[in-house]
């Protein structure tokens, strides 16, 4: 017999870890799995790098986060705060552990009724000779887990299998960074990542795109001692797509030259010492010349690995390849499986809509669709029972009302 967890949240960042401390204080078994560690892709930022947005808009489960300086948190900061999180509610993770396949156990999780008992018109169906009191809670999906966790476009066979009756995706959206489509790409001096700021000093590093995350990596290089060039393929950089503190800086470098930047110009190749740029001149001419570099940063976004989607049929027609759910329940048309966080966005353009921030109600509402299921189940079955789906129940991580308004009408992601 395959172990069974009453619900499974694919995801131990913030929000997968919210929604675990959310189901937990509903009653619900839960336990979450990681192909990475607490916050992974948090992780791989690079040292101190610190958030966009202010610390109460990044906070989960009703714990305050507070900085020794009162600043936004840093990478560090953040990590150690989601580990004192995760102890304090005894949040059952399981980490290097990929969810490769996700399978139905029988006919009935295939599809939804219309049902409209748990909202939003998707529902759990009930197999033949079986009422949906007596289905409500029983493993509808087969979990594949493989120990060997590292992101591929190909993930492994599984190793071990987990039923569970419900699966929250809270698996983000930052998965594999995107690629540039040139010959050299894959060479080992190019990396879709910033590292520690100090394996660049001294050397010369082009860096691919002109929004946030590369305008920041330039900058942070350039005081780090590293000879940095920009490549990007508009004319100027984007007008609002730097945060203004970081705006006055890099143009004050470029306009310096102490970082030098190529605008119009879009990489060609790339080989093991030089780049190939080719730079549209104001005639609309193109320029091609080759630069050497040692270390090639092509920052310019980052894809989601959306194998799991595929499994399930759930993806939209949309470019972002987002999940397909119910905004009031967050159950996909599968019945039992639910997305959180920015995963509902699918991979996002470099115009973000969905952040950690504006994420913090999807725990609560996936809490109440499954207190539902489990209310209708033990009404069924003439029990007496506590309801845990009340929204106002005092145990329950809500937030408060004020946050959530500053966010819709301020956002800072």
């Amino acid at each position: 017999m395959n172990e069974f967890v009453e619900t499974v949240v694919i995801g131990a960042g913030p929000i997968g870890i919210e929604t675990a401390i959310e189901l937990q204080h509903r009653g619900i078994e839960t336990h979450v799995y990681d192909a990475g560690p607490v916050g992974h892709t948090i992780s791989w930022w690079a040292p101190q790098t610190r958030w966009f947005s202010s610390n109460d808009r990044i906070a989960i489960a009703g714990v305050p986060l507070h900085t020794v300086d009162q600043a936004k948190a840093s990478r560090e900061e953040y990590l150690n705060y989601l580990r004192g999180v995760v102890d304090q509610f005894h949040v059952p993770i399981t980490t290097f552990r990929r969810v490769v396949s996700i399978r139905p156990i029988d006919d009935s999780a295939n599809t939804g009724s219309n049902d409209s008992d748990t909202g939003g018109g998707l529902t759990n169906g009930v197999a033949d000779g079986q009422t949906k009191a007596e289905s409500a809670l029983a493993p509808r999906w087969r979990l594949g887990i493989s120990r060997r966790a590292a992101a591929t476009d190909h993930d492994p066979p599984p190793d071990y299998f987990l039923d569970t009756h419900a699966v929250i995706l809270a698996i983000g959206g930052t998965d594999f960074p995107n690629r540039l489509g040139v010959p050299g790409e894959d060479l080992p001096h190019v990396d879709g990542y910033l590292r520690e700021v100090h394996r660049y000093h001294g050397r010369n590093v082009l860096i691919i795109g002109g929004r946030n995350s590369a305008v920041e990596a330039a900058i942070r290089l350039h005081r780090g001692g590293a000879n940095v060039t920009l490549c990007y393929h508009r004319d100027q950089l984007p007008d609002d797509g730097i945060k203004y503190w970081l705006r006055p800086e890099i143009e004050g470098l470029i306009r310096s030259g102490s970082v030098q930047a190529f605008f119009r110009s879009r990489v060609t190749e790339i080989t093991e010492h030089a780049v190939s740029l080719e730079t549209t001149d104001d005639d609309g001419k193109p320029h091609r010349r080759s630069v050497e570099f040692d270390d090639v940063l092509p920052l310019i976004g980052y894809r989601q690995n959306t194998s799991l989607f595929r499994q399930l049929d759930i993806v939209s027609d949309l470019p972002s390849g987002a999940p397909l759910y119910d905004a009031e329940t967050m159950q996909t048309p599968r019945a039992g499986i639910y997305v959180a966080g920015t995963a509902i966005g699918g991979t996002q353009s470099s115009r973000y809509q969905i952040f950690l921030e504006n994420c913090h109600d999807h725990p609560a509402k996936i809490a109440d669709h499954l207190c539902r299921e489990r209310s209708s189940r033990a009404d069924s079955k003439g029990a007496t029972h506590q309801s845990h789906g009340d929204p106002e129940r005092a145990n329950s991580p809500r937030g408060d009302q004020g946050l959530r308004q500053r966010i819709e009408l301020q956002p800072e992601s």
